[in-house]
């Protein structure tokens, strides 16, 4: 039973089967002793919260047996949306006449104990039937419209299409705050549907054609322009060094990162958008030795559009969402394998000064070290076809969330509803993420020390895929398991209530003292075919139990070590099966390699860490920007074939 603050006590025993077989009742529960429960279920499990509803408002809920099994609400909508309303295609003047016939679906939700195919699509269609003569009756207003929003990350409008609402496109990414309007990067889907067909008639107006790409001739002649520039730009020397290509291959090249970009045009809102986006682009690329917004801009641009390319990074509406989606689609096409690995790690960028943001005095990986810098977690791709990085999010540190940081959070755009969340669970999200998006099949998810030494993280990782997870060197592991219990009673004191190893049984060791033991068998393995030869390391495993509190967790698990030809020794533990054979182990500890070569070519030639912005939106944006460029540089190896993924594939 749900504990909320109510005399209704709600069942949360899990409920399934088909629709056909329940009878569902409907209510309107605005100011009836149920509205209460309507607001606890909202503010528990929608993912947006519960907030007092704007303007005239009407809550339902749906009833099988007299237990709620979903939430919705209609409040004010919108009042400006520019997709909407070129929609609709009423004018200022009729829009302020006619607003309140609209109202906004902003809130539903099916609760989770809750398994129904179709349930969500009818309990909808269910309350529009009603909403019409609610509305009427409770506030005089003849409804025309509802609209709703749906998050892309999250949904895929699936409801609204089975109950024929009418995708008409997307916002802008922007949310409101105090009189004006802040860019956050999500832009959401707007669903409508006409609860009078003929609404355009009532109101005298007609649908207007909307065009989010019109710009002067001059931004299309600056585009064509950049493009005959980018042709003769020379590229950094350590992109293609391994690629072995002679000069028509590099024009040719230029001419392919042309034809590369312009998959992703239509993200742009303007012609002069994707120009900005060309340049930095390959500003990246090029072998310019700095790789900020000023250099780039003087050496492809000029002068005059240095502010412009500030602005495109930090605050022009572009679909940034849509740009990764259309990357990772790309990238899943060409390196996409049932065997390969999602891989994980954070990045570290030294920085100075205290405003960029998320910059704080924290363990940076680069310099081995306490620095001022900020941090990255990302989530990357592998797989004998190849590999890439996919995503990647700023770690906020917690004190950026005081009060005391409070304009400074605002100062960088960081999103309102932005809160607190360690590495772990940022890259928990990342990989949840990847993993819905049905684009990557994987085997295995591949980490760091960092996650990899935290139980608690790998026991919250998908269990259909196994992890190889790297761990410290004094990480505690059993060799096998002890018995435990409660310790005799002694006859003073409390009773013993906390378990224990059992008098005579082994105890927990650090997996260094078990990769130094002589009775452990050390294969010699080749790892890939390098330009000297091949490069060879020795490995074992060995079946473990690991250390909690000095106490054997869980399932049994490998423990896998490697010693390259330097004596130095990595540990990893996977979950994979006992039966799993031995080379497919030693594959799996190539698989994560790639993300750090990423994180390599990204800053030692991309300018990675070079950037100057300050703000949230713009470090995401230079983020993507180098994702394309790794994508970039791998289709180039894929299609010169000079050099084979050897190490992955081997």
């Amino acid at each position: 039973m749900l504990d909320i603050k109510s005399k209704h006590a709600v069942n949360t025993k899990p409920l399934s089967g088909t629709i056909d077989t329940f009878t569902i009742d409907i209510r309107m529960v605005s100011h009836s002793p149920f509205e209460s429960v309507w607001d606890q279920l909202v503010s528990r499990y929608h993912y947006l919260g519960y907030k007092k509803l704007l303007g005239h408002r009407l809550k339902y809920m749906a009833f099988i047996k007299n237990q709620p099994v979903a939430a919705l609400s209609f409040s004010a909508p919108a009042l400006k949306l520019r997709t909407r309303d070129a929609y609709i295609g009423w004018s200022d003047a009729q829009r302020k006449i006619f607003l309140s016939c609209l109202v906004c679906n902003s809130r539903f939700l099916i609760v989770p104990w809750v398994q129904i195919k179709n349930l969500a699509s009818y309990v909808l269609s269910r309350c529009v039937r009603s909403l019409k003569k609610d509305w009427e009756k409770n506030f005089e207003k003849r409804l025309l419209l509802i609209e709703t929003f749906v998050d892309p990350e999250k949904f895929k409008g699936t409801i609204y299409k089975a109950a024929n609402w009418t995708c008409v496109g997307q916002t802008y990414g922007s949310g409101k705050k105090g009189n004006s309007y802040i860019y956050h990067g999500k832009p959401k889907e707007i669903y409508l549907y006409a609860l009078e067909s003929k609404f355009r008639d009532i109101i005298g107006c007609r649908q207007k054609m909307v065009s989010f790409f019109q710009s002067p001739p001059q931004s299309q002649y600056k585009l064509e322009e950049l493009k005959m520039i980018l042709s003769h730009s020379q590229w950094h020397p350590g992109l293609v060094s391994d690629l072995s290509l002679t000069q028509d291959d590099i024009r040719t090249m230029s001419n392919e990162l042309i034809k590369f970009h312009e998959q992703f045009f239509d993200c742009y809102g303007r012609i002069e958008h994707r120009r900005l986006a060309m340049t930095y682009l390959s500003g990246l690329i090029s072998n310019s030795q700095a790789k900020s917004v000023e250099p780039i801009a003087l050496e492809f641009l000029g002068e005059e559009s240095v502010r412009s390319l500030q602005r495109f990074l930090k605050n022009c509406k572009w679909n940034h969402q849509a740009m990764l989606m259309t990357h990772q689609k790309l990238l899943s096409e060409q390196i996409s394998d049932p065997n390969g690995m999602i891989t994980l790690d954070s990045s570290e960028f030294v920085k100075k000064g205290k405003e960029s943001v998320g910059v704080a005095r924290q363990y940076c990986g680069e310099r081995g070290k306490i620095e001022n810098c900020q941090s990255g977690v990302f989530v990357g791709y592998s797989s004998c076809k190849g590999y890439g990085l996919l995503n990647g999010q700023l770690y906020m540190p917690e004190k950026w969330f005081d009060e005391a940081n409070k304009k400074r959070c605002q100062q960088n755009w960081v999103p309102e509803d932005l809160c607190f969340q360690t590495k772990l669970e940022i890259a928990l999200d990342l990989i949840d993420q990847v993993k819905k998006s049905g684009l990557y099949q994987a085997k295995w998810i591949g980490c760091d020390a960092t996650f990899g030494s935290d139980s608690s993280f790998l026991d919250k990782l998908p269990e259909d895929i196994y992890y190889f997870a790297h761990i410290r060197s004094a990480s505690k592991v059993f060799t096998r398991k002890p018995k435990i219990g409660l310790p005799e009673y002694k006859g003073r004191g409390p009773r013993p209530t906390k378990m224990k190893l059992l008098s005579g049984q082994p105890k927990p060791r650090n997996v260094s003292e078990i990769a130094n033991s002589h009775r452990l068998h050390w294969m010699p393995v080749i790892l890939a075919e390098g330009t000297k030869g091949p490069i060879t390391a020795e490995v074992a495993r060995v079946r473990i139990y690991l250390s909690r509190k000095g106490l054997p967790e869980g399932k049994e698990r490998w423990l896998f070590m490697r010693k390259n030809s330097d004596g130095q020794i990595q540990y990893a533990i996977s979950n994979a099966p006992r039966r799993i054979k031995f080379q497919e182990l030693v594959k799996a500890s190539n698989m994560r390699w790639p993300i750090e070569q990423c994180f390599q070519e990204g800053k030692s030639y991309l300018g990675m860490g070079n950037y100057e912005h300050r703000s949230w939106p713009a470090w995401h944006r230079h983020m993507i920007f180098i994702f394309l460029g790794l994508h970039f540089l791998l289709r180039m190896r894929l299609r010169y074939k000079k050099k084979a993924l050897c190490l992955l594939c081997h």
